[in-house]
């Protein structure tokens, strides 16, 4: 099948021995640009060029009714509406007009055919006189192919329990404006998810055998019941974890950390990432990981190495997640109270001006954007333009080093108007440039008499009272964005008049009640940095 990009989606074929071949225009070819003509004794023949642009389905059918062929693709608005997204598959459902029926899906690729129109006439009692005529129709850049298996397919029925299957699609599809009864007739509960299997060409997954250790290794007794992959080989990172419950910290490094760095650091710049790294923790004797790669220029692979070399890292209590320089032991020292860590997470809600979909930050992941095998994402080079390789081919002058792993302010910091770059920070209480906050966080000085677990240094609600206060300015900025949308939400009713109007509004009290208790659930695609540090060293 193939079809115009602009104008009707097909040409048929439809006179008496008349055939359509799409030709693959191969090297050492070539295509005469004449008018057209009748057959020309021999093995050639000069026929004219089309300047038609037409797009070619390669349907997984035999075709013996196209308007029934078209309705399984969606017809010709389907088609076109399909080629104008270019990472969009074509879908193609043996049964249209069953809504749960899941398609079989076509990948797109560009292609250099043409598609070639072949009649042959004869005259009749003769037929072995006859005419031949070639036409060239179009040139076919675009061509879906359909190359794999179609997803698990279930259909709308219910089993009786005398073995009869009772069909479905009457009861729960709404094919014209029913009354009452129709919606309170009780049907048997039919959800089926929009698709089985993600992926539609087989695959072959290699299981891998358990990792066989050495004699006389003994697994991480660390937080084990947390850890999934306990068969494979320990990352040979040596980081010492240390708990809040622990008596002693260390003064310093495992030997086989030692040995780790040194064999890397051969480099002028991996000597002066080491020196830069120990400044930090001498000017600051804790720190987060993102703030260490906001502050240096550093290979990841070789932060990893270096962080164990002169820091150990907190598992539990105020300080968890981040790392500490050896020897300072934040528990026995009130000053340390300004390096606790908050876990802050942005909270979502109308309440607290936008909703799951509509949130100022965007999801690194998430199951919102979540995609359906119908789409194709293919990130392809971009061309260089002209004026790109002039400008690179011209001579200049040197230009300054550009820091390739730094990340920005961001990334660890907060200030009055900032977004957080991400759903969940690990803010250190130090990197919170606010007045009203600095105000809470030393309203103790000089009062602090011991070391809690939840809270640290500070005050009890202490870390509930910064969520408030962090959670009311990122409302701020985006009613300042927003004034509009936000001006006409109604006013919220009372708890009781609440109640009654509808269930929304009272899982809306409800996240009124966990945010008083301090229970913040993580944001939808989060991206817990805690276990994922640590997981790069067990």
């Amino acid at each position: 099948m193939a079809a115009p990009m602009d104008g009707p989606p097909l040409s048929s074929a439809r006179e008496t021995d008349e055939t359509a071949h799409v030709v693959d225009d191969a090297p050492g070819t070539s295509s005469a640009t004449t008018t057209s003509m009748p057959a020309v004794s021999g093995s050639t023949a000069t026929i004219a060029l089309s300047e038609a642009k037409l797009v070619c389905v390669e349907y997984p059918g035999c075709v013996t009714n196209v308007e029934k062929m078209l309705q399984t693709v969606g017809g010709e608005q389907g088609v076109s509406k399909t080629y104008a997204e270019s990472v969009k598959r074509l879908e193609l459902r043996f049964r249209p007009q069953d809504p749960f029926c899941h398609p079989v899906c076509g990948n797109r690729y560009s292609s250099t055919n043409l598609l070639l129109r072949v009649r042959r006439r004869t005259r009749k009692g003769n037929r072995a006189d006859s005419q031949i005529t070639m036409e060239i129709l179009g040139l076919i850049g675009t061509t879906y192919k359909f190359q794999g298996m179609a997803d698990f397919q279930y259909l709308a029925v219910h089993s009786q329990p005398d073995g009869s299957q009772m069909s479905l699609y009457n009861k729960i599809i709404l094919r014209q404006p029913e009354k009452r009864e129709f919606f309170d007739n009780d049907v048997p509960l039919f959800i089926p998810p929009p698709i089985f299997s993600r992926l539609d060409s087989a695959v072959d997954y290699y299981y891998r055998p358990d990792i066989q250790h050495k004699e006389g290794y003994m697994p991480p007794v660390t937080s084990k019941e947390h850890l999934i992959g306990m068969s494979r080989a320990r990352r040979p990172h040596n980081a010492i974890f240390v708990n809040f419950d622990d008596k002693e910290v260390p003064s310093e490094p495992l030997e086989a950390a030692k040995l780790n760095w040194r064999k890397i650091c051969h480099h002028p710049s991996d000597v002066k990432a080491e020196e830069e790294m120990r400044q930090l923790f001498e000017k600051r004797p804790i720190w987060s990981r993102n703030a260490v790669k906001a502050n240096m220029d550093i290979h990841p692979e070789k932060l990893k190495l270096l962080l164990p070399y002169v820091a150990y890292y907190m598992l539990t209590g105020p300080w968890r997640s981040l790392w500490v320089r050896f020897g300072y032991d934040p528990r026995k020292t009130p000053e340390a109270k300004i390096y606790q860590v908050l876990d802050f997470r942005i909270r979502c809600g109308m309440k607290h001006g936008y909703g799951v979909n509509d949130m100022p930050v965007k999801a690194k992941r998430s199951t919102y954007n979540y995609n359906l095998p119908t789409t194709l994402n293919k990130a392809g080079p971009q061309p260089a333009s002209l004026k790109e390789i002039t400008k690179e081919s011209a001579p200049s002058m040197p230009k300054p080093a550009v820091p390739r792993y730094k990340l920005k302010e961001s990334a660890y910091i907060f200030r009055e108007g900032m977004l957080p770059p991400y759903r969940q920070m690990f803010y250190q209480l130090c990197d919170l440039e606010v007045d009203r906050i600095k105000t809470i966080i030393h309203r103790n000085d000089g009062k602090e008499e011991e070391c809690d677990e939840r809270d640290g240094w500070c005050p009890p609600r202490t870390a509930d009272e910064l969520r408030d206060i962090i959670s009311g300015m990122i409302t701020q900025i985006v009613r300042a964005k927003r004034p509009v949308s936000l001006s006409s939400r109604p006013k919220r009713v009372s708890a009781g008049r609440r109640r009654a109007d509808s269930g929304e509004e009272e899982e809306e009290e409800e996240d009124d009640d966990d945010d008083d208790d301090g229970n913040y659930q993580p944001s939808e695609g989060s991206d817990n940095e805690m276990e994922t540090e640590m997981l790069d060293y067990m």
